[in-house]
């Protein structure tokens, strides 16, 4: 609900929202105290490995999770153990569970099980992420990547890159002004990488889809095929405006269906029709138990960028 309202919000005249600027003003003063105590007057939690937060500062999507399937590959591919720590957005979980393949999302969250079902990486989930990062302690491994958790203080990190997504919004305000939760100075020592980023300046990334596989028996086709000339793209993402961009490049004669982000879907959300359905993997993992068998995964690949690849080589 607080994304519902949020958004609407963003679509209020800025000549509207100047009289609520003494509350983002408080705001910043409860925030600012926040931390100030967070950090200098409470123990922090110190792991035994390294520790990589991947975080954002704004309310919405910016595609850490995706970012974070892609870190932790990269860093296998340096020969690096890593565990990832997911918050598991609506769990029910309290204390720390390692994911596998019989997880329930609507316990875990959806982001834990793509995480799990994308990555070679121990993945724990709960909702106390100092706990999910003791509980990691007593693996050996080389990095405990966090995604998200860019404002649990309580936690000693070695590493903060804080995703933007060149999609959002110039509102630079912070709530309940703008989108933003806190302030750059924040996080001085923080590297800012941009997601949905084209461009060489800076360090980012950009999601592409690789191919297309069927939900009965993993068949992969490219989205060129004439099968889906005519498609139906159901999602509940954050933010699904390049996927459906790079999408209409096909030609694809397209209707979407547009949920909120991490929404729990039901079976009747799922129309009977011949066009086939398209869902992204993160979707996926709440509508496979329907076992619909005209669903239609699209699987996606970071691409990064030579200013990112640069970034990341102080981890090896």
């Amino acid at each position: 609900m607080h994304k519902i309202i949020f958004f609407f919000w963003y679509k209020i005249p800025r000549l509207i929202q100047i009289p609520f600027l003494p509350l983002s003003f408080i705001f910043f003063i409860i925030i600012y105290l926040r931390r100030f105590l967070l950090l200098y007057f409470f123990r922090r939690f110190t792991s035994k490995a390294r520790v990589i937060i991947v975080g954002n500062l704004v309310v919405g999507g910016s595609g850490k999770t995706p970012f974070t399937i892609w870190l932790s590959k990269y860093l296998e591919s340096k020969d690096k153990k890593t565990t990832i720590i997911s918050s598991g957005y609506g769990s029910s979980i309290s204390s720390p569970v390692i994911i596998d393949s019989l997880s329930n999302p609507n316990e875990v969250g959806d982001e834990a099980v793509l995480l799990s079902n994308k990555t070679q990486s121990i993945i724990v989930s709960s909702s106390n992420r100092i706990e999910s990062t003791k509980f990691s302690d007593t693996s050996e491994v080389d990095f405990i990547i966090h995604d998200d958790g860019l404002q649990h203080y309580s936690l000693n990190r070695q590493y903060e890159f804080i995703i933007e997504n060149t999609n959002q919004r110039d509102n630079k305000f912070l709530l309940p002004c703008g989108p933003f939760r806190e302030p750059k100075f924040f996080h001085k020592n923080a590297d800012f990488i941009l997601s949905n980023y084209t461009g060489t300046e800076y360090p980012g990334f950009y999601s592409k889809i690789s191919c297309v596989s069927s939900s009965v028996d993993k068949s992969k086709y490219d989205l060129g095929d004439k099968r889906f000339s005519s498609c139906i793209l159901i999602s509940a993402i954050a933010d699904d405006l390049s996927l459906v961009k790079e999408l209409k490049e096909y030609d694809i004669e397209l209707i979407t269906h547009k949920y909120p982000d991490h929404y729990q879907f039901r079976e009747s959300d799922i129309p009977t029709v011949d066009q086939p359905i398209l869902v992204t993997e993160k979707d996926f993992v709440k509508i496979k138990p329907f076992c619909n068998e005209n669903i239609y995964i699209l699987e996606q690949n970071i691409v990064p960028n030579d200013k990112l690849l640069k970034l990341l080589e102080k981890l090896s």
